[in-house]
């Protein structure tokens, strides 16, 4: 059974999660930072929005990491900050912890760090230092990125969300699929990902 939920950060702003509720959507994954050491602006205030609301909720973080030690050093932050908010207990991650491994902003690209062997190390090393502490977690990244850059055999273990804007998903094994960067909610335009699980 498919169910629909979104993925928000402190871009969209403050979120009225009853709205999201009402509108029928299930689930949110929250960002909950960025890189070593940057929270989200909006991470607790949606966290706590969504929960009270009655959505099941997971998070993600992108990465900066260009080395498996900056990896390490992510996967440490984030449990540290999942701890701090209460989400050590697994049970309140019904979506799990997504690992964001893209390059939207070149950060990558302008480091050298584009090989595919370097970037699915990054991936191993984050997924698992998470899962090993308890946490069902996962890969985020676009079709591109699984189909021609990350070696996605040695990832395999780990469910993935894929990124394609279309109107069918074009990777059999995703676990959950992001089809939009925007969505009509209630008359207005929500101006985040609109994911089916």
């Amino acid at each position: 059974m498919q169910e629909k939920g979104i993925d928000v950060s402190e871009n969209n702003g403050v979120i009225d999660w009853d709205e999201i509720k009402n509108e029928g959507y299930e689930f949110a994954i929250i960002r909950c930072g960025y890189g070593k050491s940057s929270v989200d602006s909006m991470f607790y205030d949606n966290v706590n929005g969504a929960q009270d609301a009655g959505l099941k909720i997971g998070v993600y973080h992108y990465s900066y990491a260009l080395t498996v030690e900056d990896a390490m050093e992510e996967a440490e932050f984030v449990t540290a900050l999942l701890e701090d908010c209460g989400l050590d207990d697994q049970s309140k991650l019904e979506m799990k912890v997504w690992f964001d491994m893209e390059d939207s902003d070149g950060y990558k690209a302008r480091h050298g760090v584009t090989d595919s062997a370097t970037l699915t190390d990054i991936c191993n090393v984050f997924l698992n230092t998470l899962y090993d502490r308890g946490y069902d977690v996962g890969l985020y990244c676009n079709l591109d990125y699984a189909e021609n850059v990350l070696y996605m055999t040695e990832l395999k273990e780990f469910p993935i969300w894929i990124a394609q804007y279309n109107s069918t998903c074009d990777f059999p094994s995703a676990f959950m699929w992001q089809y939009t960067d925007s969505e009509d909610i209630n008359g207005k335009c929500f101006d985040g990902d609109v994911l089916m699980y």
